[in-house]
């Protein structure tokens, strides 16, 4: 019995699958894998061909073209893990029918309330249904909602032979969500000519820019004398920190940016008169403005260092970059899906992405691959939701873009 679109993303998000950076293992996590061996059986009742599943947890499959035209191959990618922000496990949705415009009542127990006064995009939903959470876990649209809308859509095709299409290749990889979806995406094997990511937030978006990205870690040595005989002796590593935190922009924190606006972000820190550790990530869209933030890490370290000699070390590693510059030479797979959406009746929404997708390391390796919606609002806690209609017109613009691209369009 074939699934709805909405049967079928409630049941994947009964699925525990959160990612967890701390296991070094790929997936990350078991429930991952038994939600990739659940889709490959789904897959091949769907009617899709050369269906592989490796060891790492990553799933393919391909819908054969249906015409003989010489056409691109052209993929859709969504991911299997939850955030590790919120827990994933026993998520029990529902559906709030005909939204009404007033407060959600979450957990009444906790007074756990979706309100429009907190969360005002609420509003634009007014009339629609509505998928909630019982205010205790994530809801898993980020990116359950994404495989749903591929797999619906790919079923679809199937059934309407009459709407022409190329070959068509889905993918659904491990561990997004800790930032390795990517790592061990076999781009070759995959085969796309470029790829979509079902992956985005509400309705319209459109993004091929994110942020260039880079961690850094920076250790404080300091020297731990009996405080009663410190004077001029003590150096207090914690301090020294301190200072260093306070010589970064105020200005120059994700509580103050906003659009293209690059940050420092401070998300650690652990120490004691000997030694102090903080962790930062650094973030900026533009590439010259990204290098100068690393630089500007070292500059302070070595001004420190000069009143503290050898107190401070700075390790600095990258993380992905803007896709930007991948995108632009084949600028057409975003008019392609521009005008797949105001096909549907979507205006497309074009902005960046104020942090990193999939999508931005696979165009690095070779497979342009810029990011649209899957419709959920408020991804990674409680308060997560996904309107009805938004997942269903994602599966629809994926029909659409297969349509337009046997056309030639």
């Amino acid at each position: 019995m074939n699934m709805t679109l909405v049967d079928r993303f409630l049941h994947y998000v009964s699925f525990d699958t959160q990612s967890d950076e701390l296991t070094n293992m790929t997936p990350s996590t078991p429930g991952q894998m038994v939600f990739a061996q659940a889709l490959e059986q789904e897959l091949r009742r769907v009617g899709l061909t050369e269906i592989t599943l490796d060891e790492n947890g990553y799933l393919m499959a391909t819908l054969p073209a249906n015409t003989d035209k010489k056409l691109p191959t052209v993929g859709f990618i969504a991911h299997l893990d939850t955030a590790p922000d919120m827990t994933g496990r026993n998520v029990q949705p529902r559906i709030v029918k005909g939204y009404d415009g007033g407060d959600i009542v979450l957990c009444a127990d906790e007074n756990v309330v979706l309100r429009p006064n907190e969360f005002p995009e609420l509003l634009n939903y007014v009339g629609q249904d509505l998928i909630v959470t019982n205010g205790k876990t994530l809801l898993g649209a980020d990116d359950k909602a994404g495989i749903a809308e591929i797999i619906t859509a790919m079923e679809y095709l199937i059934a309407h032979p009459e709407i022409e299409h190329g070959k068509i290749r889905v993918a659904f990889n491990p561990d997004e969500e800790i930032g390795l979806g990517a790592h061990k995406f076999d781009v070759e094997a995959f085969g796309a000519d470029w790829a979509y990511t079902l992956d985005g937030g509400e309705i319209g978006e459109l993004e091929y820019e994110n942020f260039n990205a880079a961690g850094a870690k920076i250790t404080f040595k300091g020297r731990n004398v009996h405080p009663g005989m410190a004077k001029d002796k003590m150096i207090n590593s914690m301090l020294v920190a301190n200072q260093y935190i306070a010589m970064l922009p105020e200005k120059d924190r994700p509580e103050h940016t906003e659009g293209y606006e690059g940050f420092y972000h401070l998300i650690a820190m652990e120490g004691n008169v000997e030694q102090t550790t903080i962790s930062y990530i650094i973030r900026d869209h533009d590439r010259a403005k990204f290098e100068a933030r690393k630089e500007e890490l070292k500059r302070i370290a070595d001004k420190l260092n000069e009143r503290y000699p050898g107190c401070v070390e700075v390790e600095v590693k990258d993380q992905y970059y803007n896709m930007r510059e991948k995108v632009e030479p084949v600028i057409y797979i975003i008019d392609l899906v521009s005008q797949a959406m105001r096909n549907i009746d979507i205006e497309p929404k074009v902005k960046p992405i104020r942090g990193g997708t999939d999508g931005a390391q696979l165009s690095f390796k070779g497979l342009p691959c810029p990011n649209i919606f899957a419709g959920g609002v408020n991804f990674h806690g409680r308060y997560e939701y996904v309107p009805i209609r938004s997942m269903e017109k994602a599966s629809e613009l994926v029909v659409e873009i297969a349509r337009l691209v046997a056309q030639g369009k």
